[in-house]
């Protein structure tokens, strides 16, 4: 009995002081706000944790975004010669990025000039977050670079004066603008880029497609040349509705009968071509003859980027004789197409006659003059009468003031223009520099020199842009 009584005693004071004990517990106050800390640490350090993840991230994405630029700028470069998807990858691989990137990631575009374009989604891994659940964010990431002939419209002037055939210079000319025009015709350049052949010598042979479609009074059957006045060299235009004369045709030696105005199919204007093997026969043909005249064959070439000409262009188009791809060329000055003149020249200008009008003026006239050289009219007339007849159409100063004039036109008018000189002296190499559009658009050549010209400038006008 008093056994019985003691442990129940006992049971009693236990509960007694475990009532106390939670009673206590539930009043103290002590280490409360340990456990809120506690809490807010924690968040605190997911918040940091993330916004470090997410800055990590964006450096990521950003050093793979400039790998992924420089790479396809590379790839897609026009004097690259490895496959384009090597250079990316090898371009990946160096900047220790190549987990984040495959083959399939690139895709290489040849249809229209060579393009090549990246576009993939980075797994970048989250240490820090990993234990709550995030073992990666992933970011979509790409670019594209690309070559591309844009629009482009250019006048390739020839000089195929006599000298050219000095010195091994015309054949060398036929190569180097041969390369120029497969260059800047590829396969991926149709319907985008034309060109314009001018071969001048003492004056351009417009021929009769283009000159039949001018407002020029035809004096003759014998050629295509159109006098110019001087206030025409202050312009770019050659407006078909404005006024002309026709040259006159003749010869200033019987013992060298070439006429100023040259009269071969090979020797007239080719406009708005995109036919590289027509281009290249032609240019195979051309032959050194008669003067130079600098500033006729920079006034043509500039003529035909000028849009004033496009209703000579378009009924060349609807007569079938350019290409329908080309209606309403020359396009826009200072618009999206590129405008280029790319001027050559062995010499300077030179000194030319020509016959005065009342001493053309009839049908007699005319046919004697193409029948009887200068040099037999003034041996056989009287020394005096000379000056009667004859006249200097320009004298080698007023030519290099004209010439200077419409290449000043042309440049304001945003028109690129490349000039060579090739074996030139001081002062033909002083009037080409000052033409171009600047210094280093001008080229003074030896030899075979003028192949290395061509390419450059060729190169040149292949735009390379970066997309995206």
């Amino acid at each position: 009995m008093a056994d019985t009584f003691r442990i129940a005693h006992l049971v009693q004071a236990a509960r007694s002081r475990l009532r106390q004990h939670v009673v206590h517990y539930a009043k103290a106050e002590d280490g409360v706000m340990l456990a809120l800390v506690m809490s807010i640490l924690l968040i605190m350090m997911i918040v940091a944790g993330f916004g470090v993840e997410v800055m990590r991230t964006e450096m990521e994405r950003t050093r793979i975004q400039q790998v992924i630029d420089t790479s396809t700028l590379a790839a897609a470069h026009k004097d690259n010669e490895l496959l384009p998807k090597d250079v990316v990858m090898d371009y990946f691989a160096k900047a220790n990025l190549a987990s984040y990137i495959s083959r399939d990631d690139i895709t290489v575009d040849t249809s229209q000039g060579t393009s090549v374009t990246v576009k993939l989604k980075a797994d970048v891994k989250t240490p820090f977050l990993k234990p709550l659940g995030f073992e990666k964010f992933t970011v979509p990431v790409q670019g594209r670079a690309e070559q591309a002939m844009g629009d482009s419209e250019v006048s390739l002037v020839l000089d195929i004066s006599g000298s050219m055939s000095d010195n091994n210079r015309m054949t060398r000319l036929h190569t180097a603008a041969k390369e120029f025009i497969d260059t800047v015709l590829p396969a991926e350049a149709v319907n985008h880029v034309s060109v314009n052949l001018v071969p001048y010598t003492g004056d351009v042979n417009a021929g009769y497609e283009i000159f039949s479609r001018m407002n020029v009074r035809q004096l003759h059957n014998y050629s295509y040349c159109v006098k110019f006045k001087a206030t025409d060299f202050d312009t770019t235009a050659i407006d078909p509705a404005d006024h002309y004369l026709q040259a006159p045709y003749f010869k200033h030696y019987d013992y060298w009968p070439v006429p100023p105005c040259p009269t071969n199919s090979y020797e007239r204007i080719t406009p708005v071509s995109q036919n590289a093997t027509a281009l290249k026969t032609q240019i195979g043909q051309l032959q050194g003859s008669e003067q130079t005249s600098i500033h006729l064959g920079m006034k043509w070439g500039v003529g035909l980027l000028d849009p004033a000409f496009r209703p000579v262009i378009n009924s060349m188009v609807d007569a079938s004789l350019v290409d329908e791809a080309f209606r309403d060329r020359p396009a826009p000055l200072n618009g999206m197409a590129l405008k280029v003149v790319v001027l050559m020249t062995d010499g300077q200008n030179t000194e030319t006659k020509t016959i005065k009008e009342f001493a053309y003026d009839t049908p007699d006239m005319r046919y004697y003059w193409a029948t009887n050289a200068i040099n037999i009219f003034e041996d056989d007339a009287d020394y005096s009468l000379q000056n009667e007849f004859f006249e200097v159409a320009y004298s080698a100063s007023y030519g290099d003031l004209l010439l200077q004039n419409i290449c000043t036109a042309a440049k304001n008018q945003g028109i690129l223009i490349y000039t060579i000189g090739f074996e030139i002296n001081n002062h033909a190499a002083t009037q080409m520099e000052n033409c171009a559009s600047s210094a280093s658009h001008f080229y003074r050549v030896e030899g075979v020199q003028i192949s290395d010209a061509f390419k450059s400038i060729a190169r040149n006008l292949k735009q390379l842009r970066l997309t995206l």
